[in-house]
């Protein structure tokens, strides 16, 4: 993870990797309420449906997709900037 330290500075990081869609989107929106607007939250999650559904629901909200990162072993990275309420 350190070559995204250059790129933003990481708040928060929730693996939801465990959880099934539509808990995924659930997970992904509790932890982005308990940061500041501006802050940075790394979600990891399956690829599939997480990949293919939280993107879209986080925007949906309203927030900013920063990147989403391959990890190589099935699971992704998603950064996301939390915007103001």
């Amino acid at each position: 993870m350190e070559k995204h330290k250059a790129e933003f500075s990481i708040a928060a990081t929730e693996d939801i990797t465990d959880a099934v869609c539509p808990l995924t989107f659930v997970r992904a929106k509790a932890a982005l309420e308990e940061l500041e607007a501006g802050d940075v939250l790394a979600l990891r999650m399956n690829d599939g449906e997480p990949v293919q559904n939280v993107p879209r629901s986080v925007k949906e909200e309203g927030h900013k997709i920063l990147k989403l990162t391959d990890n190589a072993d099935g699971t992704y990275t998603l950064f996301v900037r939390k915007t103001g309420e």
